[in-house]
């Protein structure tokens, strides 16, 4: 698909790159009829020694032409020296302002980093220069050429710049190219690299292909040059493509997409949709911001297991996008086979918002932050998801999330922050989410407030029993479903969630007019569900809400605090409690053995004023949402001791406050660390 193109070389002598050394500069040669040749054996055919009578052709093949810089003279052999070689060819370079009536050559004057004489190369003097070399009995067999500034160990380097000109080499940036076409042109090489001017707006898009590779020791890099970011700006198309190859790097640049972009196309698109099922290693995109398109950000496996192994996408902003900031997909999931386009997908310090969603898309969900599916061992982290989601599709039977994962197994979810998220319909719209077919996934150390749905759920719509061995802990929700009172704090719900674990969690919610969520929802068929050592926290509205009565072999609860004001109230099974020594003597649930578990007392919950950032993240997060608990009496009475059960409490809590012995209830056990 790429492809350079330059001086045709038939029956006549022309200029064409040729590691034939012993030059004056330049990175170009003579040949003499079809005898070139990289092995060195000089400039003519057979051994070299032949004598060279043929002329320079003046007709090019289409492409751009050839700068002075660029002209490599032969000084070899006896019959001429390399003071007359250069006195001659300085002679003819004098001539290029002369004029001699030729075409297709003319292009702007450029000064060559080298010092060397500037401007245009006419055809007269290229002639005149390629006849001295020419004028040679012939060549000894030269040592390899390094072309200029071409490093063998390092890669090529290439620049864009608005002020460049498609016609010189691009290798520095005084010669840079000047269009993204010209640099899609160049079939990329392990070690290569495309720098764009900072600050600078390139219209168009780059393509990577199958015929440009990298690998993880020397990737293809995409940057930019100089103080900030360059901007490539979409017409209509992606922005940059990655299509079945890897090895590349992405890093330090803007891609803003316009109106027909904004509804068909990524700004980075990741694919692969080779048919063997091979996972393409090693892609890194980082510190970039991607707005105006549908995606900012697609990873996409078209084919049984084909997809990407071992991607890190870190430091980035995607927002005001249409369906998504961030999305990772693949071939729908079987639970009888299960595969995943994906292995070992990294996402931290992402931030995400004003992907709003589509309101005509009716039949899926669109409007989400960050995004996961078809994933195997994949984690986000340190990362912040807000105002997503406020235009998708009204009547849509899927909505958008925060950030939330599907079709995966082994996923991560960790230190991230997710607020103000909404929904157009009267579904999803929350803070996190581990949806259809997640298994052995974890979300913890997360803090969602204000969004409209629920701030950390747990879904399956599948019928199988894929969506298992998960867990939600440590994690904190203030104020979430402000618009569904269906959802809750924390949410557990679907036709087949199994073994979920969910402990160490605070959650409180406030009544919002008619809009009376609780603490902690619980839907039918779910199976495994332990509950522990959480804090539940409502005011106006239920603490807990399960639509089933649920024995202890589907759910079970120890060792929670349930606290309601003004009143207390809990539903389970379609019958509303009042007080928690009657709910726990029907139902069996908050006892070990002979012994009460759980609590109703205050945990006097107090509004962190440090940034709630979670463990390794103050200082970088916004200053609402995270609660700390200051009754130590009631933290401490109410909780079960998790280990003695053969559950990992962890090392540390909420504010990665090292933790010592068995904890007590809640995502907070000592409130912020210096």
């Amino acid at each position: 698909m790429r492809s350079r193109t330059g001086w045709n070389c038939d029956d006549m002598s022309v200029i064409m790159p040729h590691p034939c050394h012993g030059s004056v500069s330049g990175a170009a040669w003579c040949c003499a009829g079809r005898s070139r040749t990289r092995s060195g054996r000089g400039c003519g055919s057979g051994t070299g020694r032949r004598p060279i009578r043929r002329v320079l052709s003046r007709t090019p093949r289409a492409g751009p032409p050839v700068p002075v810089s660029h002209v490599r003279v032969t000084v070899c052999g006896p019959r001429i020296g390399v003071r007359s070689a250069i006195e001659q060819t300085g002679a003819m370079l004098r001539q290029r302002n002369e004029g001699d009536g030729a075409t297709g050559l003319q292009r702007p004057a450029h000064t060559k980093s080298t010092g060397a004489v500037a401007g245009p190369l006419r055809p007269s003097v290229a002639a005149g220069l390629c006849a001295t070399a020419l004028l040679l009995a012939g060549c000894s067999v030269p040592a390899p050429y390094v072309p200029l500034l071409e490093n063998p160990k390092d890669g090529r380097v290439f620049y864009l710049s608005p002020q460049g000109d498609d016609g010189d080499d691009g290798r520095t940036p005084q010669t840079a190219w000047r269009t993204l076409s010209r640099a899609d042109a160049v079939r990329f090489k392990p070690g290569d690299r495309l720098r764009l001017k900072a600050g600078a707006r390139f219209p168009g898009s780059l393509s990577i292909g199958q015929g440009d590779a990298g690998n993880a020791r020397r990737p293809v890099v995409i940057d930019s040059y100089g103080e900030g970011r360059a901007t490539i700006t979409a017409r209509g198309t992606r922005g940059i493509e990655v299509h079945n190859t890897s090895g590349v790097i992405v890093r330090d640049l803007a891609l803003v997409g316009d109106a027909a972009s904004y509804g068909s196309h990524e700004g980075i698109a990741l694919v692969n949709d080779l048919p063997d099922g091979r996972k393409l290693p090693y892609v890194r995109v980082s510190d970039v911001e991607v707005s105006g398109f549908r995606d900012g950000l697609r990873l996409h496996g078209g084919s049984g297991a084909s997809g990407f192994r071992d991607v890190v996408i870190s430091d980035c902003t995607l927002h005001d996008n249409q369906d998504a900031g961030l999305v990772a997909d693949g071939p729908p999931f079987s639970a009888d086979a299960p595969s995943y386009a994906h292995d070992k997908l990294t996402v931290s310090r992402v931030t995400t918002y004003r992907n709003v969603g589509d309101p005509l898309a009716a039949d899926r969900n669109t409007g989400s932050g960050i995004v996961l599916g078809s994933v195997h061992r994949g984690r986000v982290e340190r990362s912040v998801s807000h105002d997503n989601g406020s235009s998708s599709a009204p009547d849509a039977v899927e909505g958008p999330e925060g950030i939330w994962t599907y079709d995966s197994s082994w996923m991560t979810l960790e230190k991230n922050i997710s607020y103000g998220n909404h929904t157009g319909s009267t579904v999803d719209g929350g803070g996190f989410g581990l949806d259809n077919n997640v298994s052995h996934s974890l979300m913890q150390y997360n803090l969602a407030y204000g969004n409209d749905g629920s701030g950390f759920l747990a879904y399956s719509a599948a019928p199988n029993t894929a969506h298992r061995d998960n867990t939600i802990r440590y994690n904190i929700s203030h104020n979430d479903s402000r618009k569904l009172p269906q959802y809750g704090g924390i949410v557990a719900l679907g036709s087949r969630v199994g073994d979920l674990s969910i402990y160490q969690n605070t959650v409180l919610t406030k009544a919002n007019g008619a809009v009376r969520a609780p603490a902690l929802r619980l839907e039918p068929s779910l199976r495994g569900v332990t509950v522990r050592n959480n804090v539940f926290v409502t005011n106006g509205s239920p603490v807990v809400s399960a639509q089933g009565a649920f024995d202890a072999s589907s759910v079970l609860m120890q060792g929670n605090d349930y606290h309601g004001s003004p009143g207390w109230a809990l539903l389970w099974g379609g019958h509303e409690y009042t007080d928690m020594a009657t709910w726990r003597q029907e139902t069996g649930q908050e006892s070990l053995g002979a012994q009460a578990t759980g609590s109703d007392r205050d945990p006097c919950l107090t509004q962190v004023p440090l940034p709630a950032a979670g463990p390794n993240l103050r200082g970088s997060g916004p200053t609402s949402g995270a609660l700390a608990g200051r009754c130590a009496d009631t933290l401490s009475a109410a909780a079960v001791d998790l280990r003695s059960m053969g559950v990992d409490p962890g090392q540390v809590d909420y504010f990665g406050a090292p933790l010592s012995g068995s904890p007590g209830v809640g995502a907070v056990q000592t409130g912020p660390t210096a």
